[in-house]
């Protein structure tokens, strides 16, 4: 079966991967020069299916209001005139219920979890370094943290997801680094099951697989539209220095992150996306007694700290506004506060390298996976902030679905049907 994926972030690499060890001829096309260059690239890299959570969850708009005019702030609003942010706006709020936030953080959950064994399964048998730590630790500023954090946590108990909630003096127990904070944490909530791993590093390596089991990619190559015909797809109009072709496929992926919705439009295919901006410093270690060992959260800014090797990671911010990937002062800002409350010394933040991607977001949280209607053409996206943590068992579901084998878990609630009607 003659295959093609659209997008070289994590999800369609995955993607690829495992369609060719399903025996299908894979072609993943790519507008930019190599893989995981946009919001692959430089997100946070924790991989904490403990964790995942919806962005509508309880007491969210509440937080946004306090925030939205303070200086420090892991929330930037800006509305436009864009009938499509209010409405997924108005969508995102009814999500923030109680019941629906439970509801919605157990199926993101569901795949994460599913996720993370794909990828245990996959690096036995392909172990290469991709800057990988064990363990995730919250920290928490205020009591009103914690009071947020209590539907999440309820979350945990029921699944049964190893966790501890510690106290401050616990927390400098698990990051040593943290003796030279300059904030004291009120207490924290640690999964040592979790981890944190490089994902455009690791994205790399998975090309490289990919290449040598026979995995096609072109870069640099522009998607114009797809070529539908008898309510089927056929294939690809895609432009790239060869001139405007059609691709021909047995089966199309639309992996492309933010981009999709505009790609699956004209086919009477709607996907509740909108770009929900992050950002990122990274950083080189100058100093390895005060930097943190594995991954930390800030759960009052919620911004990651991540080793990377000799690198840290800081990301976080959602920036609901424009889609345009500008960098905004204000949410550098906040970045290098978090650094510099709990790892003053760790590193030089006159080095830091600044990165903006743009989260593509379902208002509930879940990714949507599988048939949109359209024959021989699939989906995989809607991954917002979780993608690396997604992305094996995605990939893996996806592939399962086009080879028409019964996936290993259940898919109520992650496809586009919780959408129709």
């Amino acid at each position: 079966m003659k295959t093609i994926v659209l997008g070289g972030g994590v999800i369609g690499v995955a993607t690829a991967f495992y369609l060719r060890q399903q025996g299908c001829d894979v072609t993943l096309i790519e507008r930019e020069p190599d893989v995981a260059l946009s919001t692959s690239f430089g997100n946070a890299g924790v991989i904490a299916p403990g964790y995942v959570t919806p962005w509508a969850a309880p007491g969210m708009p509440t937080k946004i209001l306090k925030y939205l005019f303070k200086p420090a702030s892991p929330l930037i609003f800006r509305p436009t005139f864009d009938p499509a942010q209010w409405r997924w706006i108005a969508r995102w709020l009814r999500e923030c219920d109680l019941e629906r936030f439970r509801v919605n953080k157990q199926r993101m959950q569901r795949i994460a979890y599913y996720s993370r064994d794909c990828l245990h399964e996959f690096r036995r048998s392909h172990p290469f370094d991709y800057g990988r730590s064990q363990g995730y630790l919250q920290l928490f500023r205020s009591e009103y943290d914690v009071e947020l954090a209590q539907p999440a946590l309820t979350v945990l108990r029921e699944a049964g997801i190893a966790h501890r909630e510690v106290s401050a003096a616990q927390c400098v127990e698990i990051e040593p680094g943290l003796r030279w904070a300059r904030e004291a944490p009120l207490s924290g909530l640690y999964l040592p099951d979790d981890e944190a791993g490089d994902c455009a590093r690791f994205t790399r390596e998975l090309r490289a697989v990919c290449e040598r089991n026979g995995v096609q990619f072109r870069f640099d190559t522009t998607i114009k539209s797809l070529d539908v015909q008898g309510g089927a797809v056929r294939g690809v109009r895609v432009e790239s220095e060869r001139g405007i072709e059609t691709v021909p496929a047995d089966a199309v992926v639309v992996a492309l992150g933010v981009d999709s919705a505009a790609l699956l439009a004209p086919l009477g295919v709607k996907v509740p996306l909108y770009p929900v901006k992050g950002y990122s410093a990274t950083l080189p270690i100058t100093d390895e007694e005060k930097a943190p060992r594995a991954a930390l959260m800030d759960e009052s800014l919620k911004t990651a700290i991540t080793r990377f090797g000799n690198n840290l990671r800081v990301a976080g911010t959602a920036e609901l506004g424009n889609g345009q990937t500008t960098l905004r002062e204000h949410a550098l800002q906040t970045l290098m506060k978090v650094l510099k409350d709990w790892f003053p010394h760790a590193a030089n933040p006159s080095s830091a390298h600044f990165w903006v991607g743009r989260r593509p977001m379902t208002p509930d949280g879940a990714p949507l996976l599988g048939a949109c209607g359209v024959d021989n053409l699939w989906l995989n996206l809607g991954h917002g902030s979780t993608g690396w943590a997604m992305s094996m068992g995605s990939g893996r579901v996806v592939a399962d679905l086009i080879t028409q084998r019964e996936p290993e878990i259940d898919l109520e609630g992650l496809t586009l049907a919780r959408y129709r009607g």
